[in-house]
């Protein structure tokens, strides 16, 4: 594996690439850590350190400044992250689905598909417009948090368009950096910049981790001990090798495709198979559970009410209700991404036009049938899979007190999207090093003799 790194590195092409991925992480790091102006940058730490100690509004906070890399925190001009465009490219992906234009356009090949991406980027400066505004305003309204130093030294719409056009702007820089790293770079920019912001928290994931089995002031021994951490590493382990494991793992349908006769050639009669993957909906769901959850607990809390209330504090973050009903929507959204994005009549009626069938199975509506089925059994693994990943990081939080920021590295999106985003990474250098004669990761890279 090593070899295989260093020949990366002999290949001008793929070095070149990797050297302009690199420069562009460490100007996204950047937009991460220029601060907005006009904040109280000691109020603003107090303020998110408040804020994240738990409730419906913590989880909200926390997971917005874990893939934001900190920039949250900091109140900087990329506060907002990438998270508006994963967001309007969500929303896309779904209305493709049920409009009709938006359907007709995705099947127009490269022309649809640019007109989709001019929609998304236009959903996304509408979405960095909206947030930016009720960020500006949480800042500047900290008592509604229980706030009492103000983050704001001088409020009012100066400030709120400043902050607007200055964290509206960052997000549209990341977004372009995106973008030029997927077409310059290696491997899926936006995947890559989200993935780096995790990481960046990793140091104090580790410095967290390391005074959790430091003796207390006072004499008295840790809390915990080497057992414990043996444990944590076997369990890291564990959750590493069974998401690489559910990730990578998929059903092969064979598919035979008929011989046609064109002239004096002879067309078809081979053998494939289509991948069906286990994990089909990828970290979707749990993202969708995630952003439908956060807001009940504390728009609930505001109510005048007593009886709303305390249904509120029901679903806040961390209570039974909230893990049964957390576990519940990751399972009925991996369903509903499934339903909404594979279409089994689709893939069955391009069979039957180019002359496949599966074995065994009438081309047609048995085909769609067969898979139908085939997908909702795999999907049923794969949302059972999410569901424990998901809920793991809360459960060892809440049941031994393990940090939050240690937590969610044994689980949740960060642990998917480290992993789906790593491998595919790794697929793409890998690619690059077989098409110039070298081997990949899994053998010793050697340059293979020319003929």
């Amino acid at each position: 594996m090593l070899s295989a790194f260093t020949n990366s590195f002999k290949i001008p092409e793929l070095r070149q690439r990797i050297l302009f991925t690199f420069g562009l992480i460490f100007l996204c790091r950047l937009v991460a850590a220029v601060p907005v102006p006009g904040v109280n940058a000691s109020a603003l730490r107090a303020f998110i350190a408040s804020v994240q100690r738990g409730d419906a509004g913590g989880s909200f906070v926390g997971m917005y400044n874990l893939f934001s890399g900190g920039a949250l925190e900091n109140f900087a001009i990329g506060a907002l992250g990438i998270m508006p465009y994963i967001s309007a490219s969500i929303i896309i992906q779904l209305m493709t689905a049920v409009v009709p234009t938006l359907e007709r356009l995705a099947r127009e090949g490269d022309t649809g598909r640019q007109k989709i991406t001019q929609y998304t980027r236009y959903l996304c400066l509408i979405l960095c417009l909206v947030q930016g505004y009720a960020l500006a305003v949480v800042m500047e309204n900290p008592m509604m948090f229980d706030q009492v130093e103000p983050i704001v030294r001088n409020p009012g719409w100066a400030f709120r368009i400043m902050a607007i056009i200055t964290m509206t702007s960052g997000t549209m820089l990341l977004m372009w950096m995106g973008e030029q790293i997927t077409e310059r770079g290696i491997g899926n920019g936006i995947s890559l910049i989200i993935t780096v912001s995790i990481i960046s928290m990793l140091p104090g994931a580790i410095q967290a981790a390391i005074n959790m089995f430091r003796p207390y002031e006072t004499g008295t021994a840790a809390e915990y001990t080497v057992f414990h951490l043996v444990a944590l590493l076997v369990m890291l382990f564990l959750v590493i090798a069974g998401t690489i494991a559910v990730t990578q793992a998929q059903r092969k349908i064979p598919v035979q495709y008929a011989k046609r006769v064109v002239g004096r050639k002879v067309y078809g009669g081979q053998s494939t198979y289509m991948p069906l993957r286990v994990n089909y909906s990828g970290v979707m769901p749990i993202i969708f559970a995630q952003a439908i959850l956060m807001f009940p607990a504390q728009l609930l809390s505001r109510v005048p009410s007593e009886a709303v209330r305390r249904f509120g504090a029901a679903l806040d973050f961390g209570t039974t209700w909230y893990n049964a009903l957390y576990a519940f929507m990751i399972l009925f959204f991996s369903y509903f991404w499934v339903a909404t994005q594979f279409k089994p009549v689709q893939i069955a009626d391009d069979l039957k036009k180019y002359g496949g069938y599966v074995p065994g199975i009438r081309p047609g509506k048995p085909t769609a049938e067969f898979l139908d089925r085939t997908m909702t059994r795999l999907t049923l693994a794969g949302a059972v899979f999410l569901t424990i990943i998901a809920v793991l990081p809360m459960l060892m939080a809440q049941q031994f007190g393990i940090p939050w920021i240690v937590a969610h590295f044994f689980g949740g999106t960060s642990i998917l999207i480290i992993v789906g985003v790593m491998l595919d990474t790794m697929r793409q250098v890998e690619s690059h090093l077989l098409t110039r004669h070298y081997d990949g990761f899994l053998k010793k890279g050697k340059l293979r003799a020319r003929k």
